[in-house]
């Protein structure tokens, strides 16, 4: 499958890591405001790779036959999941936002000093 092709605006998780090291600002928009349950916080974040431009990409999960290859949002539930996430890519500190409608932007170190606005 050709995504660029079928689905130009989404991208899974190994081309969200190839744009945001290429230069793509990691965005992180709060779905759902945070709450505390026991130790930890819980609501719901996505992810968009976005471009200095303006062309945003945004996180999907992998395509499987369990799903029918439908496409599905990747979604994190809790803040320790969006944390995990970005220090995987390669960021050495993450700003979360907390409240629905919230977005905080990050780019790598080395592309561009300021990583969150």
């Amino acid at each position: 499958m050709n995504w660029e092709v079928e689905a130009p605006n989404v991208v899974t998780e190994a081309r969200f890591r190839e744009l945001v090291e290429s230069g793509y600002s990691a965005e992180i928009l709060c779905q759902e405001s945070a709450h505390k349950k026991g130790p930890s916080y819980y609501g719901i974040w996505i992810m968009r790779a976005v471009s200095d431009e303006g062309v945003e990409k945004l996180l999907v999960t992998a395509r499987t036959r369990t799903t029918h290859n439908d496409i599905k949002i990747r979604e994190f539930k809790t803040i320790t999941g969006v944390v995990s996430y970005l220090v995987g890519i390669g960021f050495s500190h993450a700003d979360v936002p907390l409240e629905e409608g919230q977005r905080t932007t990050h780019k790598l170190a080395g592309l561009n000093e300021g990583n969150s606005d």
